[in-house]
């Protein structure tokens, strides 16, 4: 028998409201809607504290969502903001609760989330990264958190990556080195890390790897001997590592 306890189903917790009270449907205002079936009690409920039971409730009512827009509980807040209709998102751009700010950031038009670009969430700007496009990205190129970097350099234009070039992250590097055009890219066969400049090897068109040919990250070195044009392949064929050393001299041999 496993020694972690199962997860309970949501079904049998207790139904209790945001501040930890027991719920009764004779307190609620949808005596109405309960009759029809569209709650339940400690499965469909707005009332409760549980995000299942709240979203719930959204998707089998979402024509409710719009008088829960400022709930005082956030979760419900932003599951409302989930469903409700995108004209009245707009005020929500400030809500105090970072939840919220990013459902807003996630469903209002690109052109009115622009300004959400220095919201102090990191969450909520790499929400705003994956609405915008093109010069309205260099912003977040510049960004304090590498993880909205990575969002905005999967989508901002190849040519405006040079200033991640030198990012201090290297997952970052990474993406760049997929993206950047080939004259940028050559710049970046003397990257500090090795998984950089394997990537680097990786798009690199062929007649530009030779500075990689004696890389000494043994990835590298393997990833050029697949692609090199062959002009530049016996180098690679002494390699000290037998299985780059292989590779090479079966492509000599085929060419």
């Amino acid at each position: 028998m496993s020694a972690h306890k199962a997860e309970e189903p949501d079904t049998t917790i207790e139904a209790l409201d945001w501040q930890g009270r027991p719920l009764r449907c004779q307190d609620c205002p949808h005596e109405d809607i309960h009759a029809e079936g569209r709650c339940d009690l400690g499965k469909v409920c707005v009332a409760d504290r549980r995000r299942k039971r709240i979203d719930r409730f959204f998707s089998q009512n979402a024509a409710l969502a719009a008088r829960y827009l400022d709930h005082p509980y956030f979760e419900v807040r932003a599951l409302a903001a989930k469903h409700a209709s995108v004209f009245l998102l707009a005020s929500l751009k400030d809500d105090p609760e970072p939840d919220v700010r990013v459902v807003v950031a996630t469903r209002l038009p690109a052109a009115r989330v622009k300004e959400m670009r220095f919201d102090p969430e990191p969450r909520v700007r790499m929400a705003v990264a994956e609405r915008l496009d093109g010069s309205d990205l260099v912003a977040l190129l510049a960004d304090s958190d590498y993880q909205v970097r990575i969002v905005a350099a999967r989508r901002a234009p190849p040519d405006a990556l040079v200033y991640l070039m030198h990012d201090p992250e290297t997952d970052v590097r990474r993406v760049v080195a997929r993206r950047l055009p080939q004259a940028q890219l050559a710049r970046m066969t003397a990257d500090d890390d090795p998984l950089v400049r394997l990537v680097v090897a990786e798009h690199l068109d062929p007649d530009r790897l030779p500075p990689l040919v004696g890389d000494p990250d043994m990835r590298v070195r393997f990833v050029v001997a697949e692609r090199i044009d062959p002009r530049f392949l016996a180098p690679l064929a002494e390699d000290i590592v037998p299985p780059v050393a292989e590779v090479a001299r079966q492509r000599l041999g085929a060419s």
